[in-house]
């Protein structure tokens, strides 16, 4: 089994930052692909930025120059660095990972979230 746990969500004021985390464990072979999505009160889930194994990134255009994912495979972790937060980046951010395990086997898991809040 795999599990991906968030961590940082809080309250933070407009123009501030926030930092995630997400921690993969459990039986892993190698990860791919890893992303953070966000689901806002009353939206749908919605894809902010994406990390591929080699490195390559994909932002939503509503976080471009202001998110920047990065990862460290040698921790399992990947990373959101949220810099000018606005009160339309509230939303509970999940960590999304496609995990090949030690069987081989593959399938993408989701963290149970972390809630961000930004107050204007």
């Amino acid at each position: 089994q795999v599990q991906l746990v968030e961590s940082g969500g809080g309250l933070v004021q407009a123009g501030g930052s926030l930092r995630l985390s997400c921690v993969a464990s459990g039986s892993i072979f190698s990860i791919n692909a890893m992303g953070w999505y966000r689901q806002a009160p009353g939206k749908q889930r919605e894809l902010v930025s994406r990390i591929l194994g080699g490195g390559g990134t994909i932002y939503a255009d509503s976080v471009k120059g202001r998110f920047t994912i990065s990862r460290d495979n040698a921790k399992n972790t990947m990373y959101l660095q949220m810099n000018s937060m606005k009160p339309e980046d509230t939303a509970v951010y999940y960590c999304n990972a496609y995990v090949r395990q030690k069987d081989y086997t593959g399938m993408y898991y989701w963290g149970k979230g972390t809630l961000v809040t930004v107050s204007s």
